[in-house]
């Protein structure tokens, strides 16, 4: 992570005001139950990730660095820790809907105690000291954001499983879409650096500048359409072995898959839950929803590939996106191609688009001491890495060098497909 000019104290007290307060307003629509919920292990519960993002400033800022602090639970260290085995023990992964106590209005107060904290933290310290703090701090307010699109998806996961399908919120107006015909845009081959070299932040797994010599290839200029999509699995896409990964078509036969996660079929429709309601599927937006397996079998029975990560970085050097699809936009789902836009659509927002690269570390990947060391290199195994954001993403909180990562059998993230070729 890196700091390259001296932060603004004003600037930092806004910023943080601003972050912190779009977590809580994620979580306004919902009933207190619905924010214990817990339907699978990937999900956490929503008062857990409310929990967790202020113990974050609290363990790591609050605690070290403000004089005379006292943590506002001494148990919390215990119920929010994530994975931080520096830090101590913690209650599991799989056990957090249990925490039906404390109640929700503690974890408020909680947040509202560690807010009032930072900003004297903020208020009382030298310059110096600030800029000493700022990876540090910078490191937490993205860590919140990453929950704040991990909330977003988990609450669309928990309102799926209840049968009443409730909405989480209305449909914003959107305009009618049009199909748009796939092209496939040129990129040289050639030595392309691949890395982050830009001033202020960025996660330790983007660090590790280097080159890359990359063969000619051709990347599609948008995302691959639930229409194209549903054409593969009326071609009996999922019940053919020749298009699918091992691992994957054990995963298609366990868990009788048929279609991307959230698709419904009724009156021989296809409808899809979104955070909307159910919908029917509209057949010229971006397919979501997908697993690794699923993108790369589509991949192949369409008689193209997946980009490695270093493709996609490389191509987002030559065409820059002109737009993207963030959760700013409030849609919370991807939006069909633009018939205005000639060139290269959709490489930022919609949907995270898995690569056919795992999740390994640059050249020269060090962690760092302690629990902050913690954070991305010991999940640098079994993962495939995914470029470019989602719906679901804050809009400043995206980089071309971002890297995302998921094991190759995750769907509940809005994850999509860009096919390759050549």
């Amino acid at each position: 992570m890196t700091i390259a000019i001296a932060p603004d104290t004003k600037d930092i007290v806004l910023l943080y005001q601003q972050i912190r307060s779009q977590t809580e307003t994620i979580c306004q629509p919902l009933e207190p139950e619905d924010t214990v919920v817990q339907p699978m292990v990937d999900v956490s519960p929503p008062k857990w990730h409310m929990a967790h993002t202020s113990w974050f400033f609290e363990t790591f800022l609050l605690k070290p660095h403000l004089p005379g602090y006292k943590e506002f639970h001494p148990k919390y260290n215990y119920l929010f820790n994530s994975y931080y085995n520096n830090v101590g023990n913690r209650v599991q992964r799989d056990k957090r809907s249990t925490l039906t106590r404390p109640p929700l209005r503690d974890i408020y107060t909680f947040r509202q105690h560690v807010d009032e904290h930072m900003q004297k933290l903020l208020q009382r310290i030298t310059d110096d000291k600030l800029t000493e703090l700022m990876p540090v701090l910078q490191l937490g307010l993205q860590h919140e954001q990453q929950h704040q699109e991990l909330l977003v998806t988990d609450i669309k996961y928990i309102l799926s499983t209840n049968p009443l399908l409730p909405t989480y919120t209305p449909q914003p107006a959107k305009p009618a879409t049009t199909a748009i015909e796939a092209k496939f845009l040129e990129v040289p081959g050639g030595t392309y650096t691949i890395g982050y070299q830009g001033e202020g932040f960025c996660f330790d797994n983007e660090l590790g500048v280097h080159e890359v010599l990359l063969e000619d290839f051709t990347i599609m200029n948008r995302l691959v359409t639930n229409g194209e999509y549903l054409e593969f699995m009326q071609d009996g896409g999922y019940q053919d072995f020749r298009h699918w990964l091992d691992e994957g078509l054990a995963m298609v036969r366990n868990d009788n898959l048929e279609a991307p996660l959230y698709w419904l079929q009724q009156d021989n429709e296809w409808y899809r839950f979104t955070l909307h309601g159910l919908q029917k599927v509209d057949l010229n937006e971006p397919v979501t929803h997908i697993s690794f397996y699923e993108a790369d079998a589509f991949a192949n029975w369409s008689g193209k590939r997946l980009l490695t990560e270093f493709e996609w970085e490389a191509a987002s050097q030559m065409y820059p996106p002109a737009k993207g699809n963030f959760v700013e936009s409030k849609l919370l789902e991807p939006t069909a191609a633009d018939a205005a836009i000639k060139g290269m659509q959709q490489l930022y927002g919609d949907t995270w688009e898995w690569t056919y690269s795992a999740y390994h570390p640059y050249p020269g990947f060090t962690k760092a001491p302690g629990a902050i060391g913690e954070y991305n290199g010991k999940f640098m195994i079994n993962q495939m890495v995914l470029r470019g954001g989602s719906c679901a993403t804050p809009a400043n909180h995206i980089r071309t060098t971002y890297r995302n990562f998921f094991h190759p059998d995750k769907r509940w993230q809005y994850t999509g497909i860009r096919l390759a070729s050549k």
